[in-house]
Parts: structure tokens; sequence; C-alpha cells
């Protein structure tokens, strides 16, 4: 049985049984608790009733202790699975084509028209996808990789106020940053990339992110040499299979940049964590004309479609899943099949196609190609609480929410269990699983994969049971799917954390709550595969006009301090096996559809796509290296 405290005006205080759950109660404090630490016995007491006052021989004595930063060194890298060669042959139907870079001010009249997957039908795809104000960034081409100076790896001076605590990490905890294919990498139309939408609006406001495709060797030296030991990226389906569908041709192009991309980050000493699609579904299966089901009245999570709804998206997705894997598992470690569908995943039939393809791809790795890695995917929602622990209409709210937006996914993936109550009550067009699909996906995740950035507080509505609420999805019903309040206040009316303006309120306060909540819950190692904080990025707000206090970045790096803090406690108080964090992102980039909201521990220049490093990133590396377990 594990115990903790979280302090704020009050203690809320949770006894977590491995066999009855979560247990609150609150006890209230009469002001600020005494430092148990400053008693008269330790010493830290002074036993004089006053200073006394004197004169000494004046002198400087604030130092400058300036050191730098200490980079990876790559070593002997473990074999996770078959390689390509020993598999091949289950792949003798795959043809292989490549492209070149798309150009819709060509006049050039490509001669494959009667091929149905030629340069042709590649281009007018393209033409289809109606880009407007089409541009390039400056790099057409792989740019070469060029040293770190020395003046840019001394560490920035000390934070003041650091956490407190002897907790170390364990020797093999993960410390990553984390990029997506749409956000970073650019170049949309080169080198044979297909078309991709991205589920929400304006999709085409950006082409060019941070160049990240032609700039990656130049990313990864910059990870290496402050000492990321993860990074975790995504791979574009659209690059490897332009046409997306079975039967299509793979682009050579495609493969290659990310054999060079896993390869260049190995020899770097840089472990490759990579998801197979975030949120960039080719856009075939979202395009007119090729659309074959029946939305419910209202979209489950609230969200835009992504295509996941599609009759043919699923043995689509593991045909690719199945190639990427093939050509890579023998060098990648960890791999991810879905970023958080819980967004974009918008009707039953949808959730019933994110789940079957990825158990299928789970054996596939595991059974076929012998994998020896890790496999989970990630959650898009971090866990609620109550907005009151001692009323029970809210800690039962807040389990249907939880129910609704999490269990929903690995009940089965994880426990071999049916949908929960609250998953089918709500999606009145839910796909039922039989015995035998639970038994083909129990235990079909190695790992437990979270996104977490904020919490919402929770309680019941008021005159409003969730079964009736849960009942009626038409558009009159304004609190559907839901069904219960969320809140970023807390019951004694303070905000429940900080708000960047972006996301929702966030806070480290209740991060050891949450990873005591999915460990407890479904018994599984867990990793937080993204977590960051979001600022404005360069002259949006007077606070943030001068390149110096974008890289001071001092609320980021004690929001991760604070975060990791947390996690040692998780893990040594309370016996939560956290196997790492990833940090979104590595760099500032393009946050769905704007620049204004800046996650990145390093900064871009826009114009010159130069990179400058922020002083988080130096604190999150130095925090966790100078308590990291040596044996």
């Amino acid at each position: 049985m594990a115990f903790f405290c979280l302090v704020r005006i009050f203690i809320l205080c949770s006894l977590l049984s491995p066999f009855t759950g979560a247990q609150q109660a609150y006890i209230h404090s009469s002001g600020h608790k005494s430092e148990l630490h400053c008693t008269s016995t330790s010493g830290n007491y002074r036993t004089e009733s006053t200073p006394s006052y004197r004169f000494s021989a004046f002198s400087y004595t604030q130092t400058e202790t300036v050191y730098t930063a200490t980079g990876l060194q790559p070593s002997p890298q473990p074999t996770y699975g078959l390689a390509y060669s020993a598999v091949s042959s289950l792949f003798t139907n795959l043809s292989t084509m490549s492209y070149g870079n798309w150009d819709p001010n060509s006049t050039a009249t490509p001669t494959d028209r009667a091929y149905p997957y030629g340069q042709a039908a590649w281009s007018a795809m393209w033409k289809d996808a109606a880009l407007v104000n089409f541009t390039r960034g400056i790099y057409s081409t792989t740019a070469s990789p060029t040293p770190i100076p020395s003046s840019e790896l001394v560490l920035p001076p000390p934070l003041y106020f650091q956490p407190a605590g002897c907790d170390q990490f364990p020797r093999d905890f993960i410390l990553g940053v984390a990029g997506a294919a749409a956000q970073i990498e650019g170049a949309i139309a080169d080198e044979g990339r297909g078309p991709a939408k991205l589920g929400i609006p304006q999709i085409d406001s950006d082409f060019t992110a941070t160049e990240s495709y032609y700039l990656y060797k130049r990313d990864i030296d910059r990870l290496a040499a402050i000492g990321s030991q993860y990074y975790s990226f995504s791979i574009s389906w659209t690059r490897i299979l332009p046409f997306a569908l079975p039967g299509t041709p793979v682009n050579s192009q495609g493969l290659q940049h990310y054999d060079d991309l896993i390869n260049y980050a190995i020899s770097k000493g840089v472990q490759p964590v990579v998801t197979l699609i975030h949120l960039d579904t080719p856009a075939v299966f979202l395009g007119s004309g090729v659309l074959n089901y029946t939305l419910s009245t209202r979209s489950y999570f609230n969200q835009n479609a992504v295509g996941y709804e599609n009759t043919t998206f699923e043995d689509a997705f593991v045909h690719y899943g199945q190639i990427v894997l093939a050509y890579f598992a023998d060098r990648v470690p960890i791999w991810i099949t879905y970023n958080e569908p819980q967004n974009g995943a918008i009707n039953g039939v949808a959730i019933d196609h994110v789940l079957k393809s990825h158990a299928r791809l789970y054996h596939f790795y595991h059974d076929i190609l012998h994998g020896k890695g890790k496999m989970s995917f990630k959650n898009g929602v971090a866990p609620s609480v109550p907005q009151d622990p001692k009323d029970q209409s809210h800690v039962a709210a807040t389990k249907h929410i939880n129910d609704l937006y999490l269990s929903s996914f690995l009940n089965p993936l994880a426990l071999g269990k049916d949908y929960p109550a609250a998953y089918k009550m709500t999606m009145q067009d839910y796909v039922p699983l039989s015995p035998q699909d639970l038994d083909y996906m129990r235990g079909t995740i190695d790992f437990l994969a979270v996104d977490i950035y904020a919490v919402s507080a929770v309680y019941a509505l008021p005159n409003i049971s969730i079964s009736s609420c849960a009942a009626d999805n038409s558009t009159a019903n304004l609190y559907y799917p839901k069904c219960v309040g969320t809140t970023e206040v807390t019951v004694n009316g303070w905000n429940i954390g900080y708000h960047p303006d972006y996301i929702s309120y966030t806070t480290p306060t209740y991060l050891r709550t949450q990873l005591n909540w999915f460990w407890n819950t479904f018994r599984l190692p867990l990793m937080i595969t993204e977590t960051g904080l979001s600022t404005w990025g360069l002259g949006i707000s007077p606070s943030a006009t001068l390149l110096d206090d974008i890289l001071w970045d001092q609320a980021r790096s004690e929001f991760y301090l604070s975060s990791l803090t947390e996690v040692l406690k998780a893990i040594w108080k309370d016996g939560v096996d956290v196997m790492g964090m990833l940090m979104w992102s590595f760099i500032d980039n393009w946050e769905w559809n704007t620049f204004q909201h800046q996650f990145g521990l390093m900064y871009n220049n826009r114009t010159t796509q130069e990179r400058s490093y922020k002083r988080s990133f130096f604190d999150v590396v130095d925090f966790v290296e100078s308590r990291r377990m040596t044996r």
C-alpha cells in the first residue's frame, strides 16, 4: 500500500491499494505547514536571540562556474528484431517507385499516364489537393552536419530555487525529446510524399515547419551534444506509400530517408522511438468519393475525423505498418502505433479499427519479426481528478470520464476486458468485441504510453444523470459526450494550475496522482511520451520580444523539474514503474495551424532555420543525469 499527500490549502491524501483502488479523503490544514527539517536539534535554527552585526574586509565573492554539457557517446547497438532481409519473402508483391518533387507551375507532361500509380497519377493527387499559397523552404537536399560550437554548450546560471530531495533516477530511466512529421519535417510535396490531411481546419497554412526533413542530421547532432538519449519522431505514411493503399508502390526515397535518419541517430548515441501515425492521415481516407461509413449523430470525442472510420482504413494501416516494422524493427527499441487515437476516433467504427489494427501489428512485430523491443500506443487524454474527493458524486463522475476516454482503449489492449459501461452507454454505434477479439487483444501493449499536459477537475452535473445524458447524442444535448462537469478551478476556488493559453490548465501537482491511477488500474510500466509547457513565440507578446528572453526559458525549466520531481516521488514513494519521460518538443514547431504557441527546448529562427538551445534543455538534462543511479 502506497501513501502520499499533496499539499495546497488542504492536504489531499490518497491510499492506493492494489485490490481496492484509490480511496480519497481530505485532511484540512490551518495555514502553512512548518518545515520539518528546520528544527533546533538539527542545527538549522540559530540559537542566538539577535543577529551579531560586524565589519569585515570586503571582496567580491560571487563566482561563475562554467562547465559544458556532456554529449552522448555511441555504443554497440543491440538487435531488436529480424532484419528485413530475413522477412523480405513476406513482401514479394511490393513494387517501388521514385517520384521527385511536385511543382505546381510545371508545364512538363508525364509520360506514364497509363500507369495508375506513376508520376502522372502522383502529380494529379497534388493538383487535386488544391494547396493555397504553396511555398517551399530554403533547403532542397539533406544538409550536412555541422559541429556544435562549444560556446553553445555552456550551461546557464543555476536556478535559485530547485527541487529538494535525495531520490535518484533508475539507471535505465529514459530521457528524451519528441517531434512529429507533420509539425517538423516540411517538404510536404518533396521526394514522393503524397497528400495527407490532419483533421483540422486550414491544414495548408504551413508547408515548411522547421525543415527537419532536410535538417535531421543537424538536429540529431544537437540532441546528442546536449545529452538527450532518445528521439521520438513519427514516420509520414504518405512518404512510404504515396497512394496509401495495399497494392500501391512503395516510395524508395521515403524508405531511404527514414533508414538514414535511424542509422544516423544510432551512430550519434541517440535511440529512435518511432510512431507510425501522428494525425497525418493519407488524404485518400478523407477525400470525396472514397468514404463508405455512417457517422453517429454526434462525434464521440468532438474532434474532426482523421479517417480511422473509413472501411478500408484498418487493412491499409496494417499493411503500411508491417512494411515499416519489417524494414526497421532490427534497430528501433520502442514503437508507437497510434498517436493519441482519442483525437480523431470519432465513432465506434473508428475505435474498432484502431484497436484491431494495433493488435494485429503487435502480433506481427512480436510473433513474426521476433521483436524484442516494446510497443504501445500514445494515450492523448490524461486522467481527471474529482474536484472534491469528499463528494462521492464527484468521484463517480471522475470514474465515468476516465473510463470513457481511457479504459475504452486500455481495457481491451492491456487487460483483455470488454469496453467499460461508460463507453457502451455513450457510444451507441460501438462495435461489440467477441471473446475471441478480447483474447487476441489481451496484452498487446508492453507499457502504458501517456501524453500528459493538463488535468481537469470533475464534478457531477446537477439534476442530470450520466446514463440519461449519455443516451442522448442529439445536437440539443450540450453535455454530450462527457455528461459530467469539468473545470480548472479547485474546490477551494483557486485555479488548478497555470493556463498557457493553448491547451488547458497544467500543473505538475497532480502528475503523481495521474501516474498512480494508470499504474494501479492497468498494472503495466508506463512512460510519459509527451509533456510540455506552451509559451509565446518571439514577438507575439511584450514579454517575448527579445531572443535572450526566449532562451532564458525559466518557466519551462521549472515545469519540467517539478514534473520530474513528482515522477521520482511516484517511483520511490509509491512503487510506480515509470520508464521515462519524452519532452514535447525538441524544437519550437508548427503547433497545428500556428507558431504562436511554442513548446520547444530549442528556439528556431524561421527565416534562417538556425536553432538555439534554451536554458530548459540544459536544466532538464543536468537534473536527470546528476541524479541518475550508476548501478
